[in-house]
C-alpha cells in the first residue's frame, strides 16, 4: 500500500515549538510522530531560532514530508511577543522552503473549526478529538498541548486535501513575495 502523502504540522513558538507528522494512505491518516522542542533553556533569542531551524530540517530529513502545515500567527496585543512568534514561524518556514516543501498556513480558528467544529474550542478539546480520530492511546498523549497543536495543523491540512482552498501555499521565497507584496518593502 503506497503512501499518498506525509504532512508535517508545526505550531511555532519561541518557548515551545510543537510538531506532528501524519502519513496518509488510502485517504486514512496515521500518526507517525508528535513532539515538542523545548526552547526555554536558551536565553539567546537567535539561538532559539537556530534550534527551530535545525529541528524542522531534521524532521524534514527524517520524514520527507510532501507538505508543511503551519499555524499562522494570530493578532495579539503584545507587539514584542508577536515579533518573536513571527520570527519563529519564519524560521520554520525557511527550513521547509530550504527542503522544497510546499507550505500551507492555517489560522488557529480554522484549525479548531476543522477538527472540533468550534473555532473557539480549547486546546484540550482539540487534543481529545485528535486522540479519537487517530486512535492514539491515552498514554501516548503528551502533556504539552503544543505537540497536539502541531499535529492539529497537519490534520487540518489532511481534511483540506482535495477540497478547494483559499489558504496560502508557498513553493519558494519568490512565490511567497509574489503572493504577499504588502509584506515586502523595497
Amino acid at each position: 500500500m503506497e503512501v499518498e502523502q506525509i504532512i508535517l504540522g508545526i505550531d511555532p513558538g519561541t518557548t515551545v515549538m510543537g510538531y506532528g507528522v501524519l502519513e496518509v494512505r488510502k485517504n486514512t491518516p496515521k500518526l507517525l510522530a508528535m513532539g515538542i522542542l523545548e526552547l526555554k533553556k536558551y536565553g539567546n533569542h537567535y539561538l532559539k531560532l537556530q534550534k527551530i531551524f535545525q529541528r524542522v530540517l531534521s524532521l524534514a530529513e527524517e520524514f520527507c514530508p510532501d507538505f508543511m502545515a503551519i499555524e499562522a500567527p494570530f493578532y495579539g496585543k503584545n507587539v514584542q511577543s508577536m515579533l518573536k512568534l513571527g520570527r519563529a514561524q519564519g524560521v520554520a518556514m525557511a527550513a521547509g522552503l530550504f527542503r522544497d516543501i510546499p507550505i500551507v498556513e492555517y489560522a488557529p480558528l480554522k484549525i479548531k473549526m476543522a477538527i472540533t467544529g468550534n473555532g473557539r474550542a480549547s486546546k484540550e478539546q482539540v487534543a481529545d478529538m485528535l486522540r479519537r480520530f487517530l486512535n492514539i492511546p491515552q498514554e501516548q498523549m503528551l502533556p504539552q498541548l503544543d505537540a497536539t497543536d502541531g499535529l492539529a495543523a497537519a490534520y487540518c491540512h489532511f481534511l483540506q486535501m482535495g477540497k478547494p482552498s483559499a489558504e496560502k501555499q508557498y513553493h519558494s521565497w519568490k512565490d511567497y513575495i509574489n503572493k504577499n507584496p504588502d509584506k515586502v518593502k523595497d
